[in-house]
């Protein structure tokens, strides 16, 4: 790789999984970083990963175009991280990832930003008719486009690392419950190691691949849902039954979870990405824009979720490695 110029990066949702990854790898790079959040007193752990006055968390709402304008001034390169997972209030899916995607990239392009790197998610050109998360995923994508012409818009598929969502909240769940329910179970599923998305964030901020493009980043394995609760399941030396839900009941169990005022573990949305596959296309492969244009070779789940999924276990890390088959 090229030697780069150290240069201001601020990066929306940088205090999150993914965003730390990043924040640490680019202020091993040298560059300067801000960290743009709308509870900057809740991001000072980020300041560690770089030296003094590297790293500066500071307040920004994507959803109010001035804050936006105030993060990127100045700024070499932009990265936006931010997404919802349900719709909920202020935060719905349009005003996050339509507006404040397009505030984003509208304050970049007049910033003279060099570059603008934008995080979506795998499939949503696929599920988009289907789940309203989808639809406003891409059409963020178009938005940040229209805007910025030259942006790179990032596709990951489930992620997996310390502290993900998914593989933490299923071995979590495989210890609490009796059965565990499989929605979409045939569903297949391509999960990419954080760590090497945050590598491509990096290189993608630095110009190392083509700009203007969509890239669409999985795993070196092809999983479905069924296959990936019997690995979990395995990980967490656990051995409970699966049992099936069609996708109406689904639906029907997550409706309560709608007027909950906390997150809710499921939504009628969620169950409908559960029935689309989330796998990178052989259009992307064709192209190369998959995680060959950056050089990387996706690193498997088996070296990665043994470091942390043994905390499901009975006894932790003092567990035998032998624990039984899951029951299919």
């Amino acid at each position: 790789m090229d030697r780069i110029e150290p240069r201001l990066v601020t990066i929306f949702g940088g205090s999150g999984f993914v965003g730390t990854q990043i924040v640490q790898l680019l202020a091993k790079r040298g560059h300067r970083i801000r960290v743009a959040v709308r509870r900057p007193d809740l991001a000072g752990h980020t300041r560690m990963f770089g030296s003094v006055g590297q790293i500066v968390p500071i307040q920004a709402n994507v959803r109010n175009a001035a804050s936006v304008r105030h993060a990127v001034a100045g700024a070499d390169i932009v990265i936006n991280l931010v997404g919802v997972g349900h719709s909920r209030g202020a935060q719905t899916f349009e005003a996050v990832h339509v507006d404040g995607a397009a505030n984003i990239a509208a304050a970049a392009k007049a910033a003279g930003a060099s570059k603008l790197v934008h995080m979506s998610a795998l499939g949503v050109d696929k599920a988009a008719e289907v789940s309203t998360y989808a639809a406003s995923k891409l059409a963020g994508e178009e938005a940040v486009l229209k805007a910025f012409p030259d942006a790179i818009i990032m596709r990951p598929s489930l992620l997996f690392g310390q502290g993900d969502g998914f593989f933490n909240l299923m071995g979590a769940l495989a210890r609490m419950l009796p059965v565990l329910p499989v929605i979409g179970g045939d569903t297949r599923f391509q999960p990419a190691y954080v760590g090497d998305v945050a590598e491509a964030f990096a290189l993608a901020a630095e110009g190392q691949v083509k700009s203007g493009r969509i890239y669409e980043l999985g795993g070196p394995q092809i999983e479905t849902y069924r296959q990936l609760l019997v690995r979990i399941q395995r990980e967490a030396g656990r051995n409970r039954p699966m049992l099936p839900l069609p996708s109406s009941l689904a639906k029907l169990l997550a409706l309560p979870f709608a007027i909950l005022p906390f997150p809710p573990l499921l939504t009628a949305d969620q169950v409908e990405l559960l029935g689309v596959d989330n796998v990178v296309s052989d259009a992307a492969i064709k192209d190369k824009r998959t995680f060959a244009a950056f050089g990387i070779t996706p690193t498997a789940m088996d070296a990665i979720l043994p470091t942390y999924m043994y905390r499901y276990r009975k006894h932790g890390q003092f567990d035998r490695d032998n624990a039984p088959a899951p029951i299919l």
